[in-house]
């Protein structure tokens, strides 16, 4: 599965408390401390991912999309419930809101259009300054 389903299953399922839906579906909450031991911690045949790094699971979310909202900056009428979940997590947890229009609860038909982006360095030389999406 390419990073955005695998993504979608961890989301989607009951098995993980580290990761969940926010805003209706339509930003996904993760508990930076309980997702690296409960996700990135996973070794073997039940590893998740292929890395066990947060940082490298921040730049597959921007390579994929998805912006870092910080919850204090979002829309006031969804302050209330990021805030009631960061309570709910344990007072040393850091509370990690992401965003992608198209990694939405609502419509999962868009995980489709979930495509990797092209650095600038990976970029062949004289290739256009707009993302290539195949």
């Amino acid at each position: 599965l390419r990073f955005p389903q695998k993504l979608w299953e961890l989301v989607e399922s009951d098995q993980f408390r580290s990761i969940w839906w926010t805003e209706g579906g339509k930003y996904v909450a993760i508990n930076e401390e309980l997702f690296k031991e409960e996700v990135l911690g996973r070794k073997g045949p039940v590893q998740v991912f292929s890395t066990q790094n947060m940082l490298s699971f921040h730049r597959q979310m921007n390579l994929y999309g998805f912006i870092k909202i910080n919850p204090a900056f979002r829309r006031p009428a969804s302050l209330p419930e990021c805030l009631a979940e960061a309570a709910a997590a344990s007072a040393h947890s850091k509370i990690l809101c992401y965003y992608n229009a198209n990694f939405n609860r609502e419509h999962p038909h868009l995980l489709e259009l979930c495509r990797r982006r092209v650095s600038l360095k990976r970029r062949a030389p004289g290739a256009p300054e707009k993302d290539a999406r195949p």
